[in-house]
């Protein structure tokens, strides 16, 4: 693995080869000139000091200056510069007017430089890069001839040696200037590409590397994603790593529910997109509002996030368990397995739940119960288990397992195909009373029915009233349902040694049509002391003086009154007392778990010594146990009904 590196040490390298270029561009141009001065500004330089002592020496000698004062002026022209010497030599046509110089004459002799000065060539040495040695040849002009008589235009008159170090060179101001100005054009080039350079190497490209990687991240939607960048710089290491953190916090918020700590719906949706065989339970907790109400918003989240811990421990290990939203739970199996036994595994959940215990303080502890929806295959199961659990909650029912009836019930809800089905299920006479038994608590001995409505479909399946009632009453077939029904039991009963129980809503009771149906057929029929009409109580009791009209009739041709669903919504101990009622029956969310809820009990040992007292009769609904049976029968309730005694059936045995 190569090693990191940090923006601090790219700056640096970036400082130092900046550096470096510079210092050798530097080198390299001073090198240049250098060697540009020796080689062609050294020329003109000497060319210049050569003309310069041949003018000093031409003015001494307009002046009659001989052959010493002109050897004085040479030595003179010495002591300006100790590094510089100079010399003059003369030529042989000099000589032959003016006198012979000896050393003249014996320097031209040894030296090949003098002699190729003396034919017109001007001679530039450079010694060791570092001393200049130049000769100069005097040529004659037309003024030399008035003193040189002997001589013409352009011979060679003598020879100027000049020699000084380089160190004495001089610079042209104009090629210092263009130094200067190349330079920092150089400089400046140099460090753009050594930005450019290292900064879109370690810096632009990494940078646009992580923002293509948040990019794609961003685009997919799928926060299982990091950020995954090959460089090798710490601070973008370390931006990915904090990055990374960020988007892990953001997937456990988006995926897991804060308070429980368990994954939450979304999470469940994008597993069930897997599309793999599973049974899928979603647990609601039953009127878990009521404990907020009466403890605290806060210690009704302490209960749910012991709720979910008991979860883990009752449930398989390693399965899927999730909160979906407030007081609601799902659990999802892979595992294969039989529907008859994930019904016996459903039923064992919902009883350990029943028996459990959830403590709120020191001192005082609640018991739940939850009902479930079920539904199992690969498609569209959270969808499936919210319509069973619903209709589950409707029918009171601890669960129900999802099936197509279902789905089709509630497709009817929501489109006109439903309408014209009921309404052709009154036309075709598909509209059917199912009775279930209600016994002596005493003798366990049937004793009377109740009606319930269904439609029988094509099949031969009834549908339940929880698929069709509210859309019969908002299209206004509620009340030929109602007549329908009396009518059908009214004869059912004709003959029979039974009382039956007729469900009918206050809306009933004042639809002038529908009450004058009844009172109608209670003087026909002369049946009227086996017809119990069973008053929807959740309804409420808005016009009470029209009611007991109603009850008063009924009663007058020997029919009884029982208020249903007793001790939920409008429940009220002085309509009792007003309406004379015969029966109460007992709600029947209060009785399913009534052999394990204290609360129920007590709520139920309250209604049954009220109505001893007022010598109404008491129905327990929804016994679907023996333990619930037994539990009734020691709070003295009169009466039951439910599953444990039989399910409503047309044929009555």
């Amino acid at each position: 693995m190569s090693s990191k590196t940090t923006y601090t040490k790219i700056t640096a390298k970036i400082m130092l080869i900046t550096l470096f270029f510079t210092l050798l561009s530097a080198f390299i141009y001073g090198d240049y000139m250098k060697k540009n001065a020796i080689s062609s500004l050294a020329h003109v330089d000497a060319k210049k000091t050569s003309m310069l002592v041949f003018e000093s020496l031409y003015s001494a000698m307009q002046k009659g200056w001989n052959k010493e004062d002109l050897r004085e002026i040479i030595v003179r022209l010495n002591h300006v510069d100790p590094s510089m010497k100079i010399d003059v030599y003369r030529g042989d046509l000099v000589a032959e007017l003016f006198g012979t110089i000896e050393k003249d004459k014996q320097a031209i002799s040894q030296n090949a430089n003098i002699q190729k000065a003396f034919h017109g060539e001007e001679i530039l040495n450079i010694l060791n890069s570092s001393f200049i040695n130049y000769y100069y040849p005097v040529i004659a002009k037309k003024d030399c001839l008035k003193c040189h008589t002997n001589v013409k235009e352009n011979d060679v008159l003598g020879v100027i040696d000049v020699s000084y170090p380089v160190n004495n060179l001089k610079v042209s101001l104009d090629e210092m200037i263009n130094f200067f100005i190349i330079f920092i054009i150089v400089f400046s080039v140099v460090i753009f590409l050594a930005i450019f350079v290292e900064f879109n190497q370690y810096i632009i490209k990494p940078i646009k590397k992580f923002s293509n990687a948040i990019q794609n991240i961003t685009k997919s939607h799928d926060m299982t994603k990091r950020v995954e960048v090959d460089d090798n710089i710490e601070e973008i290491d370390s931006i990915k790593d904090v990055f990374n953190v960020m988007l892990d916090s953001i997937e456990h918020q988006f995926y897991f529910d804060s308070l429980t700590g368990l994954e939450n719906r979304r999470k469940l949706t994008e597993k069930l997109e897997e599309k793999v065989n599973s049974f899928l339970i979603i647990i609601n907790i039953d009127s878990f509002q009521e404990i907020n109400d009466l403890y605290g918003n806060e210690a009704g989240d302490s209960i749910l996030k012991d709720f979910a811990l008991f979860l883990k421990e009752i449930i398989p290990p390693n399965s899927s368990l999730y909160r979906l939203h407030s007081d609601e739970f799902s659990y999802l199996c892979n595992r294969t397995m039989d529907i008859d036994d994930f019904k016996i595994f459903a039923s064992m959940l919902n009883e350990k739940i029943s028996y459990k215990f959830f403590k709120i303080d020191g001192n005082s502890e609640v018991s739940l119960s939850a009902t479930f929806g079920i539904a199992y295959g690969y498609e569209t199961l959270l969808e499936n288990a919210d319509i069973a659990l619903k209709l589950a909650k409707k029918s009171k029912k601890d669960f129900l397992i999802y099936d197509e009836t279902m789905y089709m019930a509630k497709e009817y809800e929501k489109n006109f195909e439903w309408t014209k089905r009921l309404k052709r299920a009154i036309e075709e006479d598909k509209i059917v009373p199912l009775f279930q038994p209600i016994v002596d608590n005493k003798t366990q001995e049937i004793i009377k029915y109740e009606a319930l409505v269904r439609i029988v479909d094509n099949n031969g399946t009834y549908i339940s009233p929880i698929h069709f009632l509210e859309l019969a009453k908002k299209n206004k077939l509620y009340h030929q349902l109602t007549k329908i029904i009396i009518d059908k039991t009214f004869k059912k009963f004709q003959n029979l040694p039974y009382e039956v129980s007729i469900n009918i809503s206050v809306e009933d009771i004042l639809n002038r049509d529908i009450n004058q149906f009844i009172l109608t057929k209670l003087k026909e029929s002369l049946i009227g002391e086996k017809i119990v009409f069973e008053i929807i109580e959740s309804e409420g009791i808005e016009n009470f003086e029209q009611v007991l009209e109603f009850i008063n009739s009924v009663k007058s041709y020997g029919a009884k009154v029982s208020i249903d669903d007793f001790g939920t919504g409008y429940s009220n101990f002085d309509y009792l007392m007003k309406l004379k009622v015969d029966y109460i029956k007992i709600d029947g969310s209060m009785i399913k778990n009534i052999d394990i809820d204290k609360n129920s009990q007590m709520i139920t040992k309250t209604i049954v010594n009220f109505a001893k007292n007022m010598k109404i009769k008491t129905i327990a609904e929804f016994v679907h146990s023996k333990n619930v049976f037994m539990k009734v029968q020691e709070l003295e309730v009169d009466f039951s009904q439910g599953y444990y005694f039989g399910e409503p059936t047309e044929d009555i045995v």
